[in-house]
């Protein structure tokens, strides 16, 4: 919950002020690194979402999210935030919630400067309380975003379903649940992720 406080806290103040602190890719990183994609189809209560996975450049948190597919604990969880930026667009975003036993442990932090995977439409991206604290939360990026280059680890990006990403930001919230900046932003009812899957 810290994670998502924290994680919360940092998208509240999303306007474009903040878009001086994005971090530069270093030169050359994402065209140097190897291209090594994993697709991931997430069946939802609204629809079939494909993820391409970015091995290649972003092999740690890769390896993290396909662990959770892999063992079958994203399987009945469910994407329980949709946050509106005022300007249009914001995110969606989703994890284990329901035993914190499904958790495994926090991996390294890969960060855009390292990657060269900025925070554009359609990114797939790890949510965390802190560089070094991400676990199971990630989130969808419906609009670009490149203020979350520094603190979020992008490592894919939607291939198929968009539609679907909007139709679930779209969704009702409620007015009372959440805390802090996330109140008014908790998916009512969540969309549950009924599997996710590799795609051969």
């Amino acid at each position: 919950m810290k994670a998502r406080i924290i994680f919360a806290a940092l998208c509240a103040i999303s306007s474009a002020p903040l878009l001086a602190n994005a971090q530069p890719a270093a030169p050359g990183v994402a065209e140097a690194a190897k291209d090594d994609l994993v697709r991931v189809a997430l069946q939802t209560d609204a629809g079939r979402i494909v993820l391409a996975l970015d091995r290649g450049r972003a092999p740690i948190t890769t390896a993290n999210f396909l662990r959770y597919v892999d063992s079958g604990r994203l399987n009945g969880e469910a994407f329980y935030r949709a946050m509106k930026y005022p300007q249009g667009g914001g995110l969606i975003q989703g994890g284990v919630s329901s035993d914190a036993r499904k958790l495994y442990p926090s991996i390294e932090h890969e960060p855009a400067a390292k990657t060269g995977l900025k925070h554009v439409a359609g990114t797939v991206s790890m949510a965390n309380g802190g560089p070094g604290t991400a676990k199971s939360d990630f989130f969808i990026i419906a609009s670009d975003s490149p203020y979350l280059d520094g603190s979020f680890a992008a490592f894919g990006r939607v291939v198929e379903g968009m539609d679907v990403v909007n139709a679930i930001l779209a969704g009702s919230v409620s007015a009372t649940k959440g805390e802090g900046v996330m109140k008014g932003q908790m998916l009512e009812p969540v969309i549950k992720i009924r599997t996710a899957e590799r795609l051969k």
